[in-house]
């Protein structure tokens, strides 16, 4: 059966849950997946979408997905392209369709004039390493991912009110 990536539609939103929740089944971290069929699609298709998403089709049958955004780099002082999330069935997995969706992807960054496509990969995801690798990409070895999240951005986003107290600091909003 043919494979064709192409972008998702609103009505596929229903679809990409049921692939992100799979993603999460594979990673182990099912507990932490809150998605709606609702908030993707009001992320993916309001006036502004800062995430777009592009699904692989194996036939009529979803098969993968790529979702991303920009993100930005100071040190080249350009515009790239952050994968948050690639991810194939495993029925479909050795067919090249996760390669595919990375070249697509890939393809999307040089056509923007991206400076970087980079993503995130779990330390114990071998396979995943491996492929990335043969890509061409380096794992980066010294940069560990930071995270802010529920009460402790809350916590975090307090803190500014009183960081400068008695400093004759001010935030500038």
């Amino acid at each position: 059966m043919a494979f064709q990536i192409r972008p998702a539609r609103p009505q596929d939103c229903g679809t990409l849950v049921e692939l992100i929740g799979a993603l999460a089944d594979y990673e182990k971290l099912s507990h932490q997946v809150v998605a709606t069929e609702a908030q993707l699609r009001d992320e993916l298709f309001c006036e502004r979408p800062v995430i777009e998403a592009v699904i692989g089709w194996e036939g009529e049958r979803a098969v993968g997905f790529a979702l991303y955004f920009h993100n930005f780099s100071t040190f080249l002082t350009r515009r790239g392209i952050y994968l948050e999330d690639l991810f194939v069935v495993p029925q479909a997995r050795g067919r090249g369709y996760g390669k595919a969706l990375m070249l697509h992807v890939a393809r999307v960054a040089v056509e923007r004039g991206c400076g970087r496509f980079e993503w995130a990969v779990l330390d114990w995801n071998r396979p995943a390493i491996d492929f990335y690798e043969s890509l061409g990409a380096t794992v980066l070895p010294d940069w560990r991912i930071c995270r802010l999240t529920g009460e402790a951005l809350a916590r975090c986003a307090a803190m500014q009110a009183g960081a400068g107290a008695g400093t004759g600091l001010q935030a500038a909003d």
